[in-house]
């Protein structure tokens, strides 16, 4: 099994695409103002957005996406004007992550983990 793709929900489809596009993703469909589809720039897993009339924020969405030269890419971003909520730094749980909002409130971070991602020490075998 492989995941596909992760849609989430928008009350602006054309703010939010703006801003997911800013993040560096690639636009491959693009049906605003109801729906718009990405591809990420590694991997073969795509992101779409889909318009709503209403979004439920104790329904929170956490969106994760890694890449290596994370402080790079944060300041970058930062240039850009995408404005963060925690800079880069390391966790517990052996990943360094900032996090930030989208334009609809849903919860981003930006991560690098390599082979803690998947393989953590705690690790059940």
């Amino acid at each position: 099994m492989n995941l596909n793709q992760v849609t989430i929900p928008s009350l602006n489809v054309e703010k939010a695409t703006r801003f997911y596009k800013t993040l560096g993703l690639k636009l491959i469909v693009n049906a605003l103002p109801k729906y718009v589809r990405f591809e990420c720039p590694d991997g073969s897993a795509t992101f779409s957005i889909h318009k709503v009339d209403h979004i439920m924020p104790e329904h929170g969405i956490s969106i994760y996406f890694e890449e290596e030269h994370l402080d790079t890419w944060v300041h970058n971003l930062q240039k850009k004007g995408i404005e963060f909520k925690e800079l880069p730094n390391d966790k517990p749980w052996l990943w360094r992550e900032a996090r930030l909002l989208d334009p609809d409130g849903n919860h981003i971070i930006l991560y690098h983990a390599g082979e803690n991602r998947k393989n953590p020490p705690w690790r059940i075998h």
